[in-house]
């Protein structure tokens, strides 16, 4: 199988990694990318075509794993592309995008597309349960083959994938955004101590989920901008609430800013000092020989 990958960013190259190491030829088009991420293409052997075109004519499908804000910019230009050398490759679309997005890049590239959601983390860590999900819909879902991938297909309708992915997202990234937000907030009003004691109390579950989630957030805020607001435009365009439109975008865009912007001191720091005290309290209630969970 010859795997075209747009691109190897750090989900691109852990599926990329996971595609080889199955007997995939992985290729890759570097042409306006980042140091970065020619460094990972570098890092992980893939053969680079010289131009797009060379890609999809060398091509039995193309992967599509790029910022959200990127996905149909993507498609636009893989079109031209083909069209350019009459190649026919599969264009599989893997991005965090709502579904009429996705119906934008079928549509865009107006020939065989199938719609994937990930869901997880990138594939390929050391006990990793469960694997990550690749839900796949679309007319040709049900012949999607990624070999090593938990491959699940759920529809013949382009966007059913996206559905899953941006409500499942909505839960994840909206969790973890609306909880920086209360954090930040219980510091400046001074009752965060009061606030820690309560959720070690009565919400074990959320403060777990905060203590990890929330410690690494800038370091993802940046990507997840522009999920966030394709989740946005999933609620919206189904009528919901703007409170999603909101809240979801703010806390992530807020952690980008804070790492160049001046700020008192008891805003982001003091929601990570927070999250760091409850998973302090998390290990002291199991003792200290209990392995996280």
């Amino acid at each position: 199988m010859n795997v075209g990958l747009l691109s190897p960013g750090e989900m691109g190259s852990a599926v990329a990694s996971t595609l080889r190491e199955h007997g995939a030829t992985v290729r890759t088009c570097l042409e306006g990318r980042s140091a970065r991420t020619r460094s990972l293409a570098e890092r992980d052997r893939l053969e680079v075509a010289p131009t797009l075109a060379d890609l999809v004519r060398a091509s039995d499908l193309i992967l599509s794993i790029v910022p959200p804000a990127s996905a149909l910019d993507v498609a636009r230009g893989v079109a031209a592309a083909l069209r350019a050398t009459g190649a026919r490759p599969l264009y599989v679309d893997c991005n965090a995008v709502a579904p009429s997005t996705v119906r934008a890049v079928a549509a865009t590239l107006g020939g065989e597309v199938v719609d994937v959601g990930i869901i997880g983390a990138p594939p390929g860590g050391r006990g990793q349960s469960p694997p990550t999900r690749f839900y796949a819909s679309g007319p040709k879902a049900e012949q999607l083959e990624l070999p090593g991938l938990d491959v699940r297909a759920i529809g013949a309708e382009v966007g059913t994938a996206s559905a899953l992915k941006m409500c499942y997202a909505a839960l994840t990234k909206g969790f973890t955004a609306l909880a920086t937000e209360l954090l930040v907030a219980a510091q400046l009003l001074g009752v965060d101590d009061e606030l820690a004691k309560e959720l070690t109390d009565s919400q074990a579950q959320h403060r777990a989920i905060m203590a990890r989630q929330i410690p690494r957030m800038p370091t993802v805020a940046h990507r997840w901008i522009g999920e966030m607001e394709e989740i946005a435009k999933t609620f919206a365009e189904r009528r919901e609430s703007s409170t999603v439109r909101r809240t979801s975008t703010a806390s992530p865009r807020a952690r980008r800013s804070a790492r160049s912007a001046p700020r008192p001191a008891t805003s982001a720091a003091g929601s990570t000092r927070l999250s760091t005290r409850l998973h302090a309290r998390q290990r002291s209630r199991r003792g200290p020989g209990d392995p996280d969970r």
